[in-house]
């Protein structure tokens, strides 16, 4: 219930703090929480790969927001090309997941391929770290007036400034917290790949990709879903939304991974 009443009345802005010409924003700060966080955590569970952890997480960061970063320009094109200086005020938000994962798959696939590991286990070990962070950097999002859907009048509706409202839904103060709804579902992710990779560590005989296929296959889900509620503008292609399409695409590259993987090792 207390949950409810804070979204409902709270009227969320994106600074945490404004200490001299520097500004804590909720968003950077709840995603850094989240990446170490989820990194100790895994560094607990398989501790012998924990310098490779080390040494990779800070390649996927980089490679991960330039990815989400560019992904989320492609979507705002015309809005970019008309002010180009705006491409670099990462702190006002603007990230795409897609384009992170595609960045740090890119970045680990390097870093494996330098060092000789596979890179499907160590995208397993990533995983469960990558989806805690999208979990709660989706308040990120909730601080800076992004990611909410239609209208509602449903009691945990979110009220959205003036300013951040789209253009046809001027005349309605409260949205569907579509954050919120994907930051729990995440977190059952996030649960159900932390205890899987525990499973597969314990094997004699792993099963490298299980969990990030996984990830894969239950984010895009959870993603094409949610989708249809959200109001933000994004290219449209065979009739749905541009991460619908990567939604799918997800699925079956997920789908795909596993059958592949259950036809070589006994899964």
């Amino acid at each position: 219930m207390f949950l409810i009443n804070f979204l409902h009345n709270y009227h969320p802005q994106p600074i945490l703090l404004r200490l001299g010409f520097w500004n804590v924003h909720w968003y950077g700060l709840l995603m850094a929480l989240a990446i170490f966080g989820g990194l100790l955590l895994i560094i607990k569970v398989a501790p012998k790969y924990k310098s490779h952890l080390q040494d990779v997480i800070f390649n996927i960061i980089i490679f991960g927001f330039v990815g989400a970063r560019i992904y989320y320009i492609i979507n705002e094109l015309p809005h970019y090309l008309a002010h180009p200086l705006e491409i670099f005020k990462i702190w006002e938000g603007g990230l795409g997941i897609y384009g992170a994962v595609i960045g740090g798959a890119l970045a680990l696939f390097l870093y494996a391929h330098k060092h000789k590991l596979s890179f499907l286990f160590l995208a397993d070990l990533i995983a469960p770290v990558l989806i805690l962070g999208q979990a709660l950097g989706r308040w990120g999002n909730y601080f800076n007036q992004e990611i909410f859907g239609k209208p509602t009048n449903l009691p945990w509706g979110i009220p959205i400034d003036i300013a951040n409202r789209p253009a046809e839904f001027l005349n309605f103060q409260y949205f569907h917290p579509c954050f919120f709804y994907e930051s729990i579902l995440n977190l059952f992710i996030f649960v159900f790949l932390f205890l899987l990779l525990k499973s597969q560590i314990k094997k004699t005989v792993p099963c490298p990709g299980m969990v990030f296929s996984w990830y894969l296959i239950l984010y895009a889900l959870v993603r094409f879903s949610l989708e249809f509620l959200r109001t933000d503008h994004e290219p449209m292609l065979l009739g749905l939304r541009l991460g619908q399409v990567f939604a799918v695409l997800a699925i079956v590259f997920g789908i795909g991974m596993l059958l592949k993987r259950k036809k070589i090792v006994d899964c």
